[in-house]
């Protein structure tokens, strides 16, 4: 470009506004390798000083230095100079090329449309472009379609490579804890003896309980710590001990490596819109590269298989695709293995709250929860439950010793697994102290300083060589304990008694659970006019219960037959109140197992329709109070008088004091009681009423 056509390009609009140089290696390396190219970024300024521009005025950006220009999500230096722009602050932009200021279309055309706006200039090193002119835009669009394409070139030779190599399973990938390379960069075992005892009992320990999380409390339950290597920090690659989470066993369980499987492409990144990566877990399909028997694992492949099949029956969060879940709490017998058998799904359990404590439902409700329809069915635990247990008790009865000698002997091989790992801990730390000993010995006597430090050192690994050796000889001694007085007394009632440890109160239900799981693979339901057991053994053997539909739970709480038939003959006699307290006295209770009052008698009487007192008095003729006042002739405090007195029969039909009054007897003349005069006479200031015998008819 002609020096002319480039001064023709910079006006005095642009010279009153700064220059801004923008500088970026893409890494750290090419930062302090190639310093030939930062230098040549550098001289820029001297052009914008030719231009015209004041050295004062020319400002360097060079926060990017180490940040690649595939995105401008992390580039703090480039966010600026778009600032600078966008405000109309810069005159003229220069970098040394355009890959220098943007690697994606994206952001340079962002640039371009902003200096163009803004009346800005670009320059590098092949000359000055004006963004307000086709032909200068036209280069420049050309410039940066160019610039990413030679990224995607870059990129599409260093994966092209790495990808050959993974299909040939060379590609030297990180190792999880449990492998090393040797000096051949070939895969093999830790050498320390005491990383491999750790991962083999880890995928021992899991096989028995089926659960990751079961296997990590194990570990922290018997004290054994789990190994791990750092990854990042000035201890990168040291090997580290600590207590195993349920996340990481999660994560040992899942990868291939320790089945012998070299794997690839795992993993996909995805960029989002903000600038940020997001990585997804491919399928095993989508894998770049799966060589089965690459080096040797510490399971076989089949195990591999096996520990995912029983993750995914243990996770409750797959939706359809769940299966069976491993023993956990609750008293649901059948939990995780039972099936409907209306529509073959696996039932859940839940649990209500009856009079006698939580009682479990298993219930098929997976188009209810997720398309609103009805529920399957819902079938009572308790009854279902029950019958499971007694036919395990027919069942178990001639393989109950094969089976306690199979627990004694399971039982013996993890306290040794455990005492083993225990042991190669103390080997551990007396190797450290006997370390720290012999740098102690080596030191020079006359530099206390340095000798005092390797002092301390050796004594505080001495202390951990002492407690580690008496934690060893605590957990030998527990677990001595442990098989002598509690696990042989359980072995030995399981095998001469197992119908007494299955109804024992001590059992809980986990483990009445996983003994249910030793023999039943699955039982299926089915609610119609009864309900119908079906029970598949271990094995392919099949059995079948029918059960009556339980009756709900109302009904339950009904007053015995007999019971209400004692009441309805108290009735003629008693009221409320004292059939509760004759009841009471009789040691009898109520439905729901409460002491009989007046409300209960009540409820029962309108609840079984049964005829109340005052009418079954009515029947049997006798009169109101107004009735027999009316025919007597006299008011109510006189009949209520005569009947304190004795002087009619009245009886009582209810417990508020009211009566009913047998009638005179006779059709002829009768005696009443007596009758108030209309004589009054007043003696020393009191009152008193003379009453005497008067004869009327009937």
């Amino acid at each position: 470009m002609k020096l002319a056509d480039t001064n023709s390009k910079v006006r005095a609009v642009h010279l009153e506004r700064d220059a801004y140089l923008y500088v970026r290696q893409s890494t750290v390396r090419q930062v302090f390798e190639n310093t030939e190219s930062t230098k040549r970024q550098y001289a820029l300024r001297q052009r914008a000083v030719a231009l015209g521009w004041p050295i004062e005025r020319v400002h360097v950006i060079d926060t990017d230095l180490g940040l690649s220009g595939a995105s401008a999500a992390d580039r703090e230096g480039f966010k600026r100079l778009i600032t600078e722009v966008s405000l109309g602050r810069a005159g003229i932009v220069l970098g040394l090329e355009v890959s220098r200021l943007a690697r994606n279309c994206m952001d340079w055309h962002r640039l371009l449309e902003l200096c163009a706006l803004s009346d800005a200039l670009i320059l590098d090193e092949d000359g000055l472009y004006n963004p307000n002119d086709f032909n200068d835009r036209l280069l420049l669009g050309l410039k940066g379609t160019m610039s990413e394409a030679e990224l995607h070139f870059l990129r599409a030779r260093l994966r092209g490579g790495i990808l050959n190599k993974a299909r040939r399973g060379e590609l030297a990938l990180s190792l999880p804890v449990g492998f090393v390379y040797d000096d051949r960069k070939q895969v093999c075992f830790d050498p320390d003896s005491r990383v491999r005892e750790t991962m083999r009992l880890f995928f021992e320990v899991f096989r028995r309980t089926g659960s990751a999380y079961a296997t990590a409390g194990h570990l922290r339950e018997q004290g054994l710590l789990f190994p791990r290597r750092l990854r990042t920090g000035p201890q990168k690659g040291e090997l580290v001990w600590g207590e195993l989470g349920h996340s990481r066993a999660l994560e040992l369980l899942h990868n291939p490596r320790y089945a012998g499987v070299y794997s690839y492409g795992k993993k996909q990144t995805i960029k989002q819109i903000n600038g940020r990566t997001l990585c997804k877990i491919r399928s095993r399909e989508e894998w770049h590269s799966f060589i089965p028997m690459a080096h040797e694992g510490y399971i076989s492949f089949d195990d591999y298989e096996e520990n995912l099949r029983r993750l995914k029956e243990c996770s409750q969060s797959y939706g359809e695709e769940r299966r069976k879940s491993p023993p956990r709490e609750g008293s649901a017998l059948l939990q995780g293995i039972v099936i409907c058998g209306l529509c073959g799904r696996r039932m859940t359990v839940h649990y209500r709250m009856r009079r006698e404590g939580a009682c479990p439902e298993y219930a098929c409700e997976k188009d209810a929860i997720q398309h609103g329809q009805p529920v399957c069915q819902l079938v009572a635990g308790k009854n279902v439950d029950k019958a499971i247990g007694h036919l395990l008790l027919e069942k178990m009865t001639p393989v109950a010793m094969e089976m306690a000698m199979a627990v004694q002997q399971e039982i013996y091989n993890r306290l040794e697994e455990a005492d083993r790992l225990r042991v190669k801990q103390v080997e551990r730390v007396r190797y450290e102290a006997e370390l720290a000993q012999r740098r102690y010995m080596q030191v020079d006597p006359g530099n206390r300083l340095v000798a005092d430090v390797l002092e301390a050192e050796w004594n505080a690994k001495l202390r951990a060589l002492t407690e580690a050796r008496e934690e060893l000889d605590k957990q030998r001694q527990s677990d001595r304990l442990r098989i002598d007085e509690e696990e042989r007394a359980r072995i030995l009632a399981l095998a001469t008694d197992f119908p007494r440890v299955w109804e024992n109160p001590n059992t809980s239900d986990r483990d009445r659970k996983r003994m249910v799981r030793l023999l039943i693979e699955d039982v299926t339901l089915t609610r119609k006019k009864e309900i119908t057991i079906q029970i598949r053994f271990k094995g392919g053997t099949t059995a079948t219960l029918t059960q009556p539909i339980p009756l709900p739970s109302y009904k339950t709480w009904e007053t015995p037959p007999d019971i209400i038939a004692q009441i309805d003959h108290l009735i003629d006699e008693h009221t409320d109140k004292q059939i509760a307290s004759i009841l009471n006295e009789q040691g009898l209770q109520s439905g729901k197992g409460k002491p009989f009052s007046s409300s209960i008698i009540l409820s029962i009487r309108k609840n079984h329709g049964l005829k109340c007192r005052f009418d079954r008095l009515r029947e049997r003729g006798m009169l109101t109070m107004n009735e027999m006042a009316a025919r007597a002739g006299v008011g109510g405090a006189t009949v209520r008088r005569w009947l304190k007195h004795g002087l009619l029969q009245g009886h009582a039909h209810n417990d508020h004091g009211e009566y009913l009054f047998e009638p005179p007897a006779g059709n002829g003349p009768c005696k009443w009681p007596g009758r108030k005069l209309s004589k009054r006479k007043e003696l020393s200031g009191s009152m008193y009423i003379q009453t005497k015998e008067v004869q009327y008819e009937a």
